[in-house]
């Protein structure tokens, strides 16, 4: 079975777009929950645009499932992360003023980063991640440094759905084959929506986990928060 992780970060930023406390992204997470979602997915940056630090810490206390944090492991993210001890930390290489995650690591330069990282995550008993695009060298390189999982950055999938569906999945195919056969689990995330997630869910296996987020929250706002997280379910059923 392949698990939904709703990612938040969208209704932190309309919070944050107003002040105050409205929407509650507690309440949010909450609701998320009880409606079948399986998992929250968080991306707390340095600047606190959208999900802040202090969400994590409360988030500990209102994730019933699987909570995942994501982002750049700086130390700061880092002590963050060790605090709140989710189910599984999920390293991504972006920069502080990046918009969105927008590419995966380069798990052969940074191999030696990475290994500290993920070492010190571990000894925690949080699941790991690394954020790769669909090069089986990283995905080598991503088992070599001890993770537990990757994250197929499913970008380029979005973008060539339209025109080749076949095409654009091919590759994540292999890789979702590959690291699996190495060891690894495998999750995907980014742009992933109602129109591409079945497709990429029966062509892509095994798949433990899709991570999402703005189409998700976007849809949400047409259909209604609880019947878009039971129709997303329903394209990984």
């Amino acid at each position: 079975m392949t698990k939904l992780s709703v990612n938040i970060n969208k209704i932190a930023t309309l919070r944050n777009a107003r002040g105050g406390n409205v929407p509650d992204v507690l309440l949010a997470a909450h609701r998320i929950e009880s409606f079948g979602g399986q998992g929250i997915t968080v991306h707390p940056r340095p600047d606190e645009r959208h999900i802040t630090y202090d969400d994590v810490k409360n988030l500990k206390g209102v994730v019933k499932t699987e909570f995942n944090i994501e982002g750049y492991p700086s130390r700061d993210w880092l002590d963050l992360v060790i605090e709140a001890r989710p189910t599984q930390a999920t390293l991504v290489p972006d920069p502080p003023d990046a918009i969105t995650s927008n590419a995966g690591w380069n798990t052969l330069q940074h191999g030696a980063f990475l290994a500290e990282v993920l070492k010190e995550l571990g000894s925690y008993g949080i699941r790991t991640s690394i954020f790769v695009e669909t090069n089986l060298r990283m995905i080598d390189g991503a088992k070599s440094v001890g993770s537990d999982r990757i994250e197929l950055y499913t970008e380029p999938y979005a973008l060539g759905f339209p025109r080749d569906r076949a095409a654009a999945v091919h590759p994540f195919a292999l890789a979702a084959k590959h690291a699996a056969a190495i060891g690894l689990g495998v999750n995907a995330g980014h742009d992933l929506s109602l129109e591409n997630l079945q497709y990429f869910k029966e062509q892509v296996q095994p798949l433990d986990e899709v991570s999402i987020g703005h189409a998700l929250i976007s849809d949400a706002l047409y259909f209604g928060l609880e019947n878009t997280v039971q129709m997303y379910l329903s394209k990984l059923t």
